[in-house]
């Protein structure tokens, strides 16, 4: 009874009970995009600025910005995380434009470890996002 006796403190109370009953959302600011891609609305992110748990096994870039409800939710869920500046690595994979993507080797000459591939090309460099990104991510790569 004591906080409806004084107001301010009762006030205090139900502005903290909102900030714990409302969970945060760490989506602000980011262009997730619609739902167009074939794989929208199956549980997985499918767009490949994104890394994480909960991410497809197959990224493609025509899935940029393709698949909102599944990564704005998994995003606030903790599951994913965006990739480049923001990433949890802050390692710029680049895109996947070299004739070598999705391979299941990284041709990136800015990485070592058994998941590379056997000739590095400068010109790969940046160039080999998804493979490079999933290799890095399961610890069989890494940066130089």
């Amino acid at each position: 009874m004591y906080f409806w006796k004084n107001p301010s403190r009762a006030v205090l109370l139900v502005l903290a009970l909102i900030a714990f009953a409302t969970p945060p959302s760490f989506a602000s600011g980011i262009d997730f995009g619609n739902n167009s891609s074939e794989w929208a609305y199956d549980g997985e992110c499918d767009d490949p600025r994104f890394g994480g748990s909960g991410m497809a096994s197959v990224l493609l870039d025509e899935d940029i910005a393709r698949d909102a409800k599944d990564c704005r939710t998994l995003l606030n869920k903790g599951q994913i995380y965006l990739l480049g500046g923001n990433s949890k690595s802050g390692i710029d994979f680049g895109n996947n434009s070299s004739q070598w993507s999705y391979d299941g080797e990284c041709d990136d000459p800015r990485f070592a470890g058994r998941g590379m591939a056997d000739v590095l090309l400068a010109e790969d460099r940046h160039r080999d996002a998804s493979d490079c990104r999933s290799l890095y991510q399961s610890g069989d790569i890494y940066l130089r």
